[in-house]
């Protein structure tokens, strides 16, 4: 069991008022708070052990090389992969899948080849592939949704051809809070030869990942989404797969020997980490790993189940209340219209109140063509979150209704 109280007390910024009422906080699909450890480690490193890593003979760059290398071994554990090899640090979800898009297209597709996403991804799951399409001739397979915003399996297997070269797929919509079925989708598309590329953006901070057991062939996801620093982020791919793709960046450290005439890459990972990585974030980020394991994420996914089917119980008898994603499998995410007010006015409200939501079309407009809406309001939730902030949002979203 979790203790909610002890843990808030871990996160300075949650004690915060605004407009003179207490913050709730419910805007964790767009970034978590970070706890006092991550922040202190932060400081800490650039106080005491700040030099650039690998490669340097004295005490700090080699002290500072192994808190990055130890970071790497935490995330290797943490999702379960095979080796640290297969472990490559990126500026987040958003660069790690222009990596993949952008090596695999080059070196494994070619015109009218084929790529499968979903109808509820990301703008930063589509746009590389669309990128990549103009450069290579390649063209985008979507897979369609319900009403439930499920993904329809059965359309799934009927988009592979053998033109098909990849699968690339939410593993938590940001937008409908559905957990996808990716296990038995990896499963499908291994089928037919093809690989598979999680976004787990969404589904690394409230989920336990085992990358081994999904059997997926890329995995990616991003630091600050699980209460770690901005701008540090992680890409998981099989080995075999890491080296048959070429670099993506050219510079110092994913270098073996250059010379004018050639140059020879730099063993796994390093191929695709050129230049001065962010070691003080990679540092970061695995204490903040440390932080989650230690509360445990099968705890933490229990207790923000149990909060997500709070809320939606609580929000549904609203009047006027339109919840979009009603997934069987269902997690930490809520949408929703009220009646017919803007969902810019809602949340500009709620604001007012203290309750900070997001709102808009949450970089998933094909999404919200298909839902038939231009945006939405959207509580994310946290395992600091409270069935008492939730009241909040209910008793705000009925204060609101009635001035409208």
């Amino acid at each position: 069991m979790l203790n909610i109280k002890d843990i808030r007390n871990d996160f300075p910024i949650l004690s915060l008022s605004v407009y003179g009422k207490p913050l709730v906080y419910l805007d964790n699909g767009a970034t978590t708070q970070k706890p006092r450890a991550v922040v202190d480690a932060i400081t800490n490193e650039y106080y005491n052990v700040n030099a650039n890593v690998h490669r340097g003979v004295h005490f700090l760059s080699q002290k500072a090389t192994e808190l990055h290398e130890q970071a790497r071994e935490t995330i290797h554990t943490f999702i379960h992969a095979k080796s640290t090899s297969e472990i490559v640090f990126t500026r987040g979800t958003t660069e790690s899948v222009n990596l993949v898009a952008t090596c695999f297209s080059e070196a494994c597709m070619n015109e009218g080849d084929e790529v499968i996403v979903s109808a509820m991804e990301h703008h930063s799951n589509i746009v590389p592939w669309q990128m990549a399409a103009q450069r290579r001739g390649i063209r985008l397979k979507v897979i369609p949704i319900n009403d439930k915003g499920e993904l329809l399996l059965d359309e799934y297997r009927k988009l592979f051809t053998e033109r098909t070269r990849i699968v690339s797929v939410t593993h938590v919509s940001n937008v409908l809070g559905t957990v996808n079925p990716v296990k038995e989708m990896v499963s499908i598309a291994h089928e037919h030869g093809v690989p598979v590329l999680i976004d787990g953006a969404q589904s690394a901070p409230h989920i336990p990942i085992d990358v081994q057991d999904l059997d997926c062939d890329f995995f990616a996801f991003s630091g600050h989404k699980i209460y770690g620093p901005t701008g540090i982020g992680v890409l998981y791919g099989k080995e075999e797969w890491l080296d048959r793709l070429p670099p993506y960046q050219g510079g110092g450290e994913m270098i073996q020997h250059v010379s004018f005439e050639k140059t020879t890459f730099n063993e796994l990972p390093y191929k695709f980490e050129a230049g001065t990585p962010d070691y003080v974030g990679s540092h970061a980020l695995a204490v903040a790993i440390d932080y989650v394991s230690a509360l445990g994420m099968d705890n933490i996914h229990q207790y923000e189940r149990q909060l997500t089917d709070y809320a939606m119980s609580k929000l549904q008898q609203i009047e006027g209340m339109r919840i979009y994603g009603t997934a069987d499998d269902k997690d930490a995410v809520i949408s929703f219209l009220v009646g017919n007010i803007h969902h810019l006015d809602m949340g500009t409200l709620l604001d007012r109140l203290g309750i900070a939501v997001r709102t808009g079309h949450h970089c998933a407009e094909p999404l919200m063509h298909r839902l038939g809406i231009e945006g939405t309001v959207r509580a994310s939730l946290a395992f600091y979150n409270t069935r008492e902030e939730i009241d909040i949002l209910a008793d705000g979203i009925q204060r609101l209704k009635q001035m409208f």
